[in-house]
């Protein structure tokens, strides 16, 4: 694929499958075909984030991410320089951070739950993707990714996905729905669309 970087955006709601649906995309082709770079290791520090009435950090606003920062190693990547960044753990005792290095590609993909809601990252997307599942489903992996990959509590996890989540989802998340290009739906699977993009990607990187 020759001559700009194709950018592709990737949003939807806490729970709805955009990383399992990265990860099975990210096996579909080589490390130097397509670059992902994931908003979540874009949040500030967890002193630098806004509170409710309860004193508990909402990691569910835009204002929780460091869109700037983001915008610039998107334009890093794209201009064929490498970008390295700490991972985020979300303040995991358990976890352990790693230095992360985002390779230039043809094609980089990007995912996060405020992709859409910034402006700047949106007029830099050639493709706009939505990922969306029933909200009981999201629920459900939401206190399965948090419990086991964050280390939080399950009454921490309710708390935040009635007062955090959720109220964000309607807000920032759930009204840019109709800007994006293809919308998937992931109550089942999201096999078709899967091969779809795959096929839309494999074209861009060869095209006939």
């Amino acid at each position: 694929m020759a001559g700009k970087t194709f950018l592709i955006g990737i949003a939807g709601g806490s729970g709805s499958g955009k990383t399992t649906f990265i990860g099975e995309l990210r096996k579909r082709f080589k490390e130097n075909e397509l670059c992902i770079m994931s908003q979540d290791d874009y949040y500030k520090a967890r002193e630098s984030q806004l509170k409710d009435e309860n004193e508990v950090s909402n990691f569910d606003l835009p204002e929780s991410i460091l869109t700037d920062e983001m915008v610039r190693d998107i334009e890093i990547l794209s201009s064929g320089k490498e970008v390295q960044r700490a991972e985020y753990v979300f303040n995991n005792e358990k976890a352990k951070s790693k230095l992360l290095t985002f390779t230039p590609a043809p094609v980089i993909l990007v995912e996060g739950l405020f992709v859409f809601n910034h402006q700047a990252l949106m007029n830099m997307f050639d493709l706009k993707i939505y990922i969306q599942a029933k909200e009981n489903l999201k629920v459900i992996r939401r206190i399965k990714r948090d419990r086991i990959e964050r280390n939080y509590p399950l009454e921490d996890v309710l708390y935040r996905y009635e007062r955090h989540v959720l109220p964000a989802y309607e807000k920032y998340i759930r009204p840019f729905k109709y800007e994006a290009d293809i919308i998937v739906n992931n109550n089942i699977n999201f096999d078709a669309a899967m091969d779809v993009i795959t096929g839309f990607i494999t074209n861009k990187l060869d095209p006939k």
